[in-house]
C-alpha cells in the first residue's frame, strides 16, 4: 500500500493520500456498519409484509395467486432500497462532513476526507461525493479504481467534489 507524498502547498507539511487498498478496506468496515442500520429499519418492513399476506389469508383470499403477492413484494422492496439509499447517504455524508471527517471504517484505518486545503468538507460536499460515487460505479467501476492510479489517489467521485482521502499522521 505504496502512497505518494505531494504537499497540498509549499509551506505545509507532505501528505500521504490513501490509495485505493486502504479506502476498500474502509469501505468494507462500512458496509458492515450500514447493514446493521438498516436492518433495525428494514425488520419492520419485512414484519409488516407478512402481516399482511397473513391477513390476506385469513380474510379468505386465494393465496396461490402469485399475483396477489406482487403489489406487497414490490412495495416492500421499494420501501428497503429507498431506506437502505438514504441510511447509507446520510451516514457517509454526514460523518465525513464532521469533525473527525471520515466514515468509522475511515477513522479505524486513520484516514479522512479532505477539501484540497486539508479542511473538513460541508454537508454539501459530501451529499455531491456520496452521489458521485453512483457514476464511479456505473463505469464498470473504474471510477473507483482511478484512485490506484492518479498522481493524488482521487477517485472520480473525488474528482467531481474536488476532495482528496489522506493518511492522519
Amino acid at each position: 500500500m505504496e502512497n505518494t507524498q505531494i504537499p497540498y502547498q509549499q509551506d505545509q507539511k507532505p501528505v500521504q493520500y490513501a490509495g485505493f487498498w486502504w479506502r476498500f478496506f474502509a469501505y468494507i468496515i462500512d458496509e458492515i456498519v450500514i447493514s446493521f442500520v438498516s436492518w433495525i429499519f428494514i425488520i419492520p418492513i419485512l414484519a409488516i409484509f407478512g402481516i399482511s399476506l397473513y391477513s390476506l389469508k385469513q380474510s379468505g383470499f386465494d393465496t396461490d395467486d402469485p399475483m396477489l403477492f406482487a403489489g406487497p413484494f414490490i412495495m416492500a422492496i421499494i420501501a428497503m432500497v429507498f431506506i437502505s439509499t438514504l441510511v447509507k447517504w446520510l451516514y457517509f455524508s454526514i460523518m465525513e462532513s464532521s469533525k473527525h471527517q471520515g466514515t468509522i471504517g475511515k477513522l479505524v484505518l486513520k484516514i479522512k476526507v479532505t477539501d484540497t486545503s486539508g479542511s473538513r468538507i460541508s454537508f454539501a460536499r459530501a451529499t455531491g461525493r456520496y452521489f458521485g460515487k453512483i457514476l464511479s460505479g456505473m463505469i464498470l467501476l473504474i471510477g473507483y479504481i482511478m484512485a490506484g492510479f492518479t498522481e493524488r489517489k482521487q477517485a472520480l467521485h473525488d474528482i467531481l467534489a474536488n476532495c482528496y482521502v489522506i493518511k492522519e499522521d
